[in-house]
């Protein structure tokens, strides 16, 4: 059976300068690693201090969010990547540390994705282990380049199944190897809400929105599927991008709410509802009984500290279509999706995530 944490995270956090300052200078990789270890011990501790019942290593070992894919998988030209733009209000480009490369060869894993980070929190980790991945839906749209990955997968559906084949192995890996709780962040599910997007899909990757929705979900849970086992929680995050206290996508759920939330083979979904883009409650009705909502409602993109009140009263407001046992509360993305990070400080980060636990404990006890 899943556990129902009240207070919960999407895992990234903040990099510290240092991190960051030993990642560009490159060089000494053992240097590197000590360092990494070191903040890692330190946000386990700040975690437990808090009083979350999960714990991530901040995702502090990564670039990007996707970066563990694509680093332990061969296949990917990280000098043809495509920088996009994530705002249509700004002219800015992605950093490019979240540029994840496009597909000209067979996929293939030469490692365990996230063999360089579990070892480490099994040994450290004061509680329950989180580990997040990408969906394999994060790919198709952002790794296919037309007369480049077609010479090795005909279509977009093509590459999609074949990542679908590594995460699979991942996340039985996972399930398996003494990690509670599996969270797969897959924001793509975002285009489907947007008419922009969903304009996109169409003309960008010969699609109907609809038919992909569909390959998605069933995507999903062929992955969901091999880490499904006792004591094991399994959640997706759905988000409308998170890069630089940047977004790409705007709507409700309600477009994709009854197939998307009656489908996904999941315990928890992590929603992003932290502003007026990300519309109303109402489309939770369509959540099965027994499964979680994790209401998104603290900022990760702005440094202004929310109003606890605030918080409990929009918490109630949910509770209208999800019964308060089974909601649970956290920030409405990770902190930093890449390692440049959101336009905040790290004690701003720290003082949301301490909101987050101590509203938790004053809704639920």
């Amino acid at each position: 059976m899943a556990t129902s944490y009240r207070a919960d995270h999407v895992g990234s956090f903040l990099r510290p300068a240092e991190v960051l300052e030993a990642r560009k200078a490159g060089g000494d990789p053992e240097r590197l690693r000590a360092i990494e270890d070191k903040h890692i011990l330190r946000v386990l501790a700040r975690q437990k201090e808090l009083g979350f019942d999960i714990f991530t290593d901040g995702e502090l070992r990564r670039r990007n969010f996707m970066s563990d894919f694509t680093d332990a998988v061969e296949g990917f030209d990280l000098g043809d990547a495509v920088a996009r733009a994530w705002d249509a209000k700004t002219s800015k480009d992605v950093p490019v540390s979240s540029v994840t490369g496009i597909v000209n060869r067979k996929l293939r894993a030469v490692r365990p994705l996230t063999g360089h980070e579990l070892p480490f929190l099994k040994q450290h980790s004061p509680g329950a282990i989180k580990m997040t991945l990408p969906s394999a839906t994060q790919f198709p749209a952002i790794s296919f380049k037309r007369g480049v990955t077609e010479r090795v997968y005909a279509d977009h559906s093509a590459l999609l199944w074949a990542v679908v084949e590594i995460m699979k192995a991942e996340l039985a890996r996972l399930a398996t190897g003494g990690v509670q709780y599996i969270q797969i962040d897959a924001p793509r599910y975002s285009y489907f809400m947007d008419p922009k997007w969903r304009e996109w899909i169409q003309r960008e990757m010969g699609a109907d929105p609809e038919a992909l929705l569909d390959e998605s979900i069933r995507a999903d849970n062929v992955c969901f599927e091999a880490a499904r086992k006792p004591g094991v929680t399994l959640a997706i995050h759905l988000c409308r991008g998170n890069n630089r206290s940047h977004w790409y996508a705007e709507g409700g759920y309600d477009a994709i709410a009854e197939k998307m939330f009656s489908t996904l083979g999941v315990d928890r979904f992590l929603l992003e509802y932290d502003d007026p883009r990300s519309g109303t409650f109402e489309p939770l009705r369509f959540i099965p009984r027994g499964k979680t909502v994790v209401l998104g409602l603290v900022s990760s993109k702005r440094p202004e500290l929310e109003s606890q009140d605030v918080l409990v009263k929009r918490i109630e407001e949910a509770s209208r279509h999800v019964s308060a046992e089974n909601l649970a509360l956290s920030p409405q993305c990770g902190f930093a999706s890449t390692m440049e990070g959101n336009l905040l400080t790290e004690d701003q980060q720290w003082a949301k995530l301490r909101l987050v636990t101590e509203t938790a404990r004053k809704v639920w006890g």
